[in-house]
């Protein structure tokens, strides 16, 4: 199937390596794209923000509307590189005073957001009309509905809410003629870490190489008496890659929290002159670097740089920039006899383990087993590189070499 090849699509790339020059060269301007879409005061705005922005959930109250497209390029500070579009819900993109196939054609994903707490007969008709229309122009497009702000559902009406929209939008689907139109639901808030496992669905749903991402995982774990692992993007929190095993939901939470604390940590007591380990230093001019690093863009805003190409930061339009480099790691004992394990991978990618405290006397085996892992996913890369070079391909950036003295036993 062509959803499993070896190589990346042509337009999904990786942030730059610190210290390659000019970044700007680097990625290019067309990028995949994820597509925010609902009725007006659904929460995209909101998911947005808390996800990629790290705002407070509290602090979305009080959001405006959104009047307008808004871009957001998720590339400065994070491993996969691609865009969200939050498009306001009062807007029809299939008129013809819009450029639908510009809009739908490049989509890698649609996000259909819906409020669980308001009548959704609306939503679910607009849903229809989205999904069926984009469909048309573009067959390749990953439907996933967020079922939103379920936070203040009890279990029993979140099932039976999840169960009604599934069952209503299946329906009209089938009475449209499109069975083969496929549609995911997730139950979603962004009061807890639901919203950032949702978002992992969907990311991993663009990368061709999850197979062998979740194999050479398992073969980790199985290698190393570790229960569960997580292959992370440090910057957003979601999970690129788990083993085969069943997620659990704490358990995932946990791995989230470890990468707060380290981040936090690191930024506190790492090294004193980061800017050769920044994720996204490359991207920050010299005398912003250290502080913050940008992300949104407006389609009709033309104030991101200003006329001597120097980047601008409002407020609202910033980020605290990672402390996460080559050093990083971390080992968190649990209360109950578990083990939290983390470890760089590249300076985007964390691995975070779970396991007993037993498994962990064997730290020097799980340690040369992530070498190895480690070396595995560079040569997945690095396969995906060579392609780049013979077809205009831009080859990904980040995968530091392990040392050559580790891996010999490989």
């Amino acid at each position: 199937m062509g959803a499993y090849s070896v190589s990346f699509p042509r337009d999904f790339n990786y942030g730059p390596e610190d210290g390659e020059g000019d970044s700007a060269g680097a990625v290019p301007e067309h990028k995949p794209r994820i597509l925010l879409m609902g009725l007006r005061r659904s929460g995209k705005s909101s998911i947005q923000k808390v996800v990629f922005h790290k705002v407070s959930p509290n602090e979305t109250l009080f959001l405006e509307s959104t009047s307008k497209v808004v871009k957001e390029d998720v590339t400065n500070c994070s491993f996969v590189v691609f865009q969200i579009w939050d498009l306001p819900g009062h807007l029809d993109y299939f008129d013809s005073t819009f450029d639908s196939e510009h809009i739908f054609g490049g989509c890698g994903a649609l996000i259909f957001v819906i409020d669980s707490q308001d009548d959704y007969m609306d939503a679910l008709a607009k849903l229809h009309f989205t999904v069926s229309r984009a469909y048309k122009i573009n067959p390749k497009i990953k439907f996933e509905v967020f079922i939103h702000k379920v936070d203040g559902l009890s279990d029993d009406h979140k099932i039976e809410t999840q169960r009604d929209i599934h069952q209503r939008a299946t329906d009209d689907l089938v009475d449209a003629g499109l069975d083969n139109l496929h549609l995911s639901f997730y139950l979603t808030s962004i009061y807890d870490h639901s919203i950032f496992e949702a978002f992992s669905k969907v990311i991993q749903k663009l990368i061709p190489q999850l197979p062998t991402l979740e194999n050479l995982l398992d073969i980790f774990i199985s290698n190393s008496g570790i229960e569960k692992a997580f292959l992370f993007d440090v910057v957003s929190k979601i999970y690129i890659a788990t083993d085969s095993s069943p997620v659990d939901m704490q358990s995932y939470e946990l791995c989230c929290d470890m990468i707060d604390v380290v981040l936090d940590i690191s930024m506190i007591y790492g090294e004193e002159n980061r800017a050769s380990n920044s994720v996204a230093d490359s991207l920050i001019p010299p005398q912003h670097r250290g502080k913050f690093c940008i992300s949104p863009i407006s389609f009709d805003s033309d104030d991101s740089l200003s006329e001597d190409g120097d980047s601008s930061f409002p407020p609202d339009r910033v980020k605290e920039e990672s402390a996460f480099n080559t050093e990083s790691s971390s080992v968190i004992k649990l209360n109950n006899g578990t083990v939290m394990y983390l470890r760089e991978v590249t300076k985007y990618l964390a691995l975070v383990c779970i396991l007993r405290e037993d498994s962990f006397k064997r730290q020097g085996l799980i340690d040369y087993n992530f070498w190895c892992f480690r070396q595995g996913i560079q040569d997945v890369f690095e396969l995906r590189k060579k392609l780049g070079l013979t077809n205009g391909e831009v080859a990904p950036n980040g995968l530091p070499d392990a040392p050559k003295d580790t891996l010999a036993g490989k």
